[in-house]
């Protein structure tokens, strides 16, 4: 199993006649995803290779029926494009896009209060379930199918690390999602933490966070709560000189509030076992892993 996409899962890709979304378009489809269709206001009937080109994504569901959208929509009219989609009934929507006005996103936000559309992102690598299905940015060639780690991060660059080092660890990935930097997105860690939990390949989790804002703390109390499942995190931004902004919108740090210092004793408060190394973080989750196989036993 894996959370949120399979081998089933049928992609759109809004802005696929852009170059961000041609490429990556191409690089989904040799990976495997089922790309049925794309959207350009203005462009349908066009192709993008074999992929038939739509004006809306209301045509392209009669058309192809697909459940799930890939934004490559320019951060103007990105939250525009969100919300065709989830006025299209799109059951998960990833949005790569950087940069979306945060006021924007607030609209987005609110709209989708409520409705069963799932949003990842923005500003984001996407998500990944290994050997069946890439809906994003991140290298596939890195990820090892199976499991037994799910992974979440707020960095893309971090994601890829982390999945580096497990692959190299000979420990497989379920599924991949990387939830963006920025302070207002839509899937968020507690969302992928319940959905780990309950699937029962997921054998463990790594968590990957940064400074700024108190998602990572939120995640710690929800894991000390309800996880059943050893989980192994990581806070960007340790070394950090205070006053220093990092790349991520989100990662603002006010006051005494959102360090790395705060967010690290909230998850071994909480029963993370959190690595200060990332060079080490494929070797720690393969002893945390190896002892809960055996405490299992």
């Amino acid at each position: 199993m894996a959370i949120f996409v399979n081998h089933n899962t049928r992609v759109i890709v809004q802005g696929i006649t852009g170059q961000e979304g041609q490429f990556h378009t191409r690089q989904c489809i040799a990976y495997g995803t089922q790309v049925v269709g794309g959207v350009t206001p203005g462009k349908g009937g066009q192709r993008v290779d074999d992929v038939p080109v739509f004006n809306s994504v209301a045509e392209a569901c009669r058309a192809v029926a697909p459940d799930t959208s890939l934004i490559f929509v320019p951060p103007p009219f990105a939250a525009d494009a969100i919300l065709e989609a989830v006025d299209a009934g799109l059951k998960l929507i990833v949005c790569i896009t950087e940069g979306i006005p945060v006021m924007d996103m607030l609209k987005v936000k609110n709209y989708l209060a409520g409705k069963e559309t799932r949003l990842i992102g923005p500003n984001c690598p996407g998500i990944i379930t290994p050997g069946a299905c890439k809906i994003g940015i991140m290298p596939g060639a890195i990820h090892r199918p199976g499991g037994p780690f799910g992974v979440v991060s707020r960095s893309g660059t971090l994601t890829y690390e982390v999945v580096h080092q497990l692959t190299g660890q000979q420990l497989g990935q379920t599924t991949c999602v990387g939830i963006g930097g920025d302070p207002i997105n839509g899937t968020g860690f507690i969302d992928c933490l319940q959905a780990f939990e309950a699937d029962p390949e997921t054998k463990a989790v790594v968590m990957v966070g940064e400074i700024g804002g108190s998602a990572e703390e939120e995640a710690a109390a929800w894991v000390a709560a309800h996880m059943s499942k050893p989980v192994i995190g990581f806070i960007a931004g340790l070394t950090a000189p205070p006053g220093r902004r990092m790349g991520h919108a989100g990662a603002i740090v006010s006051g005494g509030s959102g360090t790395a210092a705060a967010k690290i004793e909230a998850m071994e408060k909480a029963g993370i076992h959190v690595c200060r190394d990332l060079g080490s973080l494929g070797k720690l989750c393969a002893d945390v892993y190896a002892s809960a196989s055996e405490t299992r036993h």
